[in-house]
């Protein structure tokens, strides 16, 4: 296989050739405008704050001193922000100039992964797979990885069914140039407009439909227990435990031996070696597996990797993504290049804001100006040579004398031979290197290294492979790559170049961004802190800023919530940290208010969403930062107290079509549902706490207790109450609500205490 040198060389020889990628700035200096206004307002807020409380003078009301400490914060979020959207460009592919070039295409790798056959149904999965065996690309240079970190019969009895599936699903994509090649989309809508005029195309079209539902009927009525009866091929899941059994590797297609099925690359499923007494490290330990794996048994220099949910939605994807692994002039630019996340089957309006449009639209494109947009964990192709921690030949040459020796290959690696020849002619195009065997004969060798004793004493999940330490491994990852001198590369081709599913209910999105915030935190807490990256690595310092905006989210919750709270707190105990109305900086915190809702909101105009879904995601994101960022907090400072661990919480995958139809009976399924997870506990509690200052303020107003008080709360407090009302306006429903739309009598009970302990301070202080 041809190496990244080799490749890079006969990239660089063809001057003459058009460019594959052209490199696109976008212009913002009306927006650039709009982001000095906001920071001017906020720093006019800062000012107006701390004169007052110095004209104070003595000590002054500590109240005024928090909402200074937030403000500040606040502040320093924006500059963040401003620096990630300060120079967005895009990247401009052109796949049709590679026609010529077909002897230049680097081969790829293409894993896809799935945890639990329950939460990430078996049949998601196999759509997934199919469309990624039906791509535009050489099929002799693609091999499809499956790891099933669930150890199931299920699965591997899903993907064996697929594979004679898949000997009719690929020849009739590319005969016909399907579009969507995952069958579940194309098979949801009715018959193409060809069928109507072209009767052997109905016939055939018919036909292939007939044979996925019969697909479908088998994987969905598979029984773990009667396909373990069967023996053969099911023999090895016989003492198989998920958390306990040895590795599992099979063979379901060799391409290399089956020339007479037109365009079907190879496809291994994969389940490594899992024992009690070993960390297996999630989701990061099974993608260094894969990476292992796939060294000894294709050695592709480049890697594709999605989760099992995310099919790939353009035929032309590689071919997109090689224009940017090939079409810059040094390799340094396209160390990995990333897909932003889009989504298919979305709830109208985004009602749980996890669409992540407008995030990755403003600050993915925008962060693609800086180092490069970050590792998402899903619709990600990267440079072997860059997992494996190898800085760019620019910076390797500079640092590197000669090649490192065998012994020192072997405690970076592992002690595989094969792996450690597969990666020298990776990193180092070693001519000399012999030709990757045929894919059975190295099976022994892939169990080898996919054991979960393998990486004792090596790099592996430190400086090579996927990084560990975090629920976050990906982001990790990418930076690492980043920190190495790498850049990165975001890839936006039309149509987009992979759909995944996004989660559905409050529940599972909140337990997402959990687990997000979770991770982010443990990075920001550990020696991979960016701003040390930035410091004693190549990482830019602009890169290092763009990622705190994601690292700070926890720290954001403690911030967000103290400030919510200073608005109740003076409704109840009389007193004020607003300017009244009849003050001259009263128009500070107004204007500060109206400008930035009207500039969030015109950011999801200029993305082409409703005022719905802008609003439905800043509700969410307030009862986010309330509720998962703050348990995430709470989890990470257990975690580095030693009192307890994170635990890796696999979210569900829905199985409804890019309609939106998924034949369930939820009449309302944008509706927020409730259980008695310890994340509503916060934003609950919040919600009644609003709910009782509202009350005592009026009361108050109502009787004139107020009258002549200096100091107690205006117009602005009672605001901010009902903002915050608006915003978690689903949990004051849920307070009244019955079965999943109404909130568990033990999470209002913790939530009261919660608030009675609250208005106690406030009666005190």
């Amino acid at each position: 296989l041809p190496s990244d040198q080799s490749l890079l060389a006969s990239g660089m020889a063809s001057a003459n050739k058009l460019p594959l990628q052209e490199t696109v700035p976008l212009g913002r200096m009306a927006w650039r405008l709009a982001d000095i206004v906001v920071l001017s307002l906020l720093v006019a807020a800062l000012v107006h704050r701390s004169a007052f409380i110095l004209s104070r003078g003595g000590s002054p009301p500590w109240h005024w001193v928090v909402a200074l400490a937030c403000e500040a914060w606040f502040t320093l979020l924006w500059l963040l922000n401003m620096n990630v959207k300060w120079s967005p460009v895009r990247f401009e592919t052109h796949p049709e100039r590679l026609a010529e070039r077909v002897n230049e295409l680097p081969a790829v790798d293409m894993f896809v992964t799935t945890a639990d056959p329950n939460l990430e149904p078996p049949v998601v999965t196999v759509n997934t797979v199919l469309s990624l065996l039906a791509v535009d690309y050489p099929a002799d240079k693609l091999a499809c990885y499956v790891s099933d970190d669930g150890c199931s019969p299920v699965t591997f009895h899903a993907l064996r069914e697929a594979t004679e599936f898949a000997k009719l699903w690929v020849p009739f994509c590319k005969r016909h140039d399907v579009q969507v090649r995952a069958p579940f989309v194309y098979f949801s809508s009715s018959v193409p407009e060809r069928g109507a005029t072209d009767d052997e195309f109905l016939r055939e079209w018919t036909s292939l439909k007939n044979e996925y539902e019969k697909l479908v009927s088998r994987i969905e009525n598979a029984e773990e227990g009667s396909l373990l009866r069967h023996g053969g091929e099911y023999a090895e899941f016989l003492s198989a435990e998920r958390r306990n059994h040895p590795t599992i590797i099979k063979l379901l297609w060799d391409n290399s031996t089956s020339k007479a099925v037109e365009g079907f690359p190879s496809l291994i499923y994969v389940s490594r070696e899992k024992r009690p007494i070993y960390n297996h490290h999630f989701k990061a330990g099974a993608m260094n597996v894969l990476t292992r794996v796939s060294a000894v048994l294709t050695n592709a220099p480049i890697m594709l990797n999605v989760d099992c949910d995310m099919f790939a939605n353009n035929p032309k994807v590689i071919l997109h993504a090689m224009c940017l692994l090939l079409g810059f002039d040094d390799e340094v630019h396209s160390g990995f290049v990333q897909q932003p996340q889009k989504f298919y089957g979305g709830l109208k309006d985004d009602p749980f804001g996890n669409q992540l449009e407008v995030l990755f639209q403003k600050l993915g494109f925008g962060i693609a100006g800086v180092q490069g947009m970050f590792y998402a964990g899903t619709g990600c192709f990267h440079r072997r040579k860059a997992i494996y921690g190898t800085p760019p030949d620019s910076i390797r040459h500079r640092k590197i004398r000669g090649s490192p020796s065998y012994k020192e290959l072997q405690n970076t690696l592992g002690s595989s031979k094969e792996l450690i020849e597969s990666a020298r002619s990776i990193i180092y195009g070693d001519t000399l290197t012999p030709k990757i065997a045929d894919i059975p004969s190295r099976m022994e060798a892939a169990k080898e290294v996919s054991a979960c004793s393998y990486e004792t004493g090596t790099c592996w999940g430190q400086e090579v492979g996927l990084v560990y330490g975090s629920m976050t491994e990906d982001i990790l990852t990418g930076q690492r790559i980043h920190a190495a001198g790498w850049r990165s590369a975001i890839l936006d081709p039309n149509p987009p170049a992979f759909m995944g599913s996004a989660p559905t209910g409050g529940p599972a999105s909140l337990t997402q961004y959990k687990r997000w915030a979770t991770g982010f935190s443990e990075i920001l807490v550990s020696k991979n802190n960016p701003i040390l990256l930035s410091i004693f690595k190549h990482l830019d310092f602009r890169q290092c800023l763009a990622y705190l905006v994601w690292y700070l989210w926890t720290l954001r919750s403690v911030f967000e919530l103290c400030y919510a709270l200073l608005g109740p707190y003076c409704l109840i105990a009389n007193r004020s940290f607003l300017p009244k109305m009849s003050e001259p900086g009263f128009s500070i915190p107004l204007a500060l208010f109206l400008t930035y809702h009207v500039y969030n909101f015109l950011e999801y105009m200029n993305c082409r969403l409703s005022a719905r879904a802008w609003w439905n995601n800043q509700r969410m994101q307030r009862i986010t930062s309330a509720s998962a960022w703050l348990l995430a907090l709470l989890t990470v400072l257990l975690k580095t107290l030693g009192l307890s661990e994170t635990v890796f919480e696999v979210t569900r995958k829905d199985k409804s079509t890019p309609d939106g139809d998924d034949s369930t009976e939820d009449a309302d399924p944008g509706r927020f549902t409730f259980d008695s997870s310890p994340l509503f506990i916060p934003p609950t509690a919040l919600t009644i706490v609003n709910i009782v200052a509202i009350a005592v303020g009026a009361w108050r107003a109502v009787i004139g207790t107020a009258e002549g008080v200096s100091g107690g709360p205006g117009i602005g407090e009672f605001a901010c109450c009902g903002w915050l009302l608006l915003i978690f306006w689903p949990f004051v429903k849920g307070l009244v609500g019955k079965g999943s739309y109404g909130i568990p009598w033990n999470v209002k009970l913790k939530a009261g205490l919660i608030v009675a302990a609250f208005i106690h301070f406030c009666r005190r202080i």
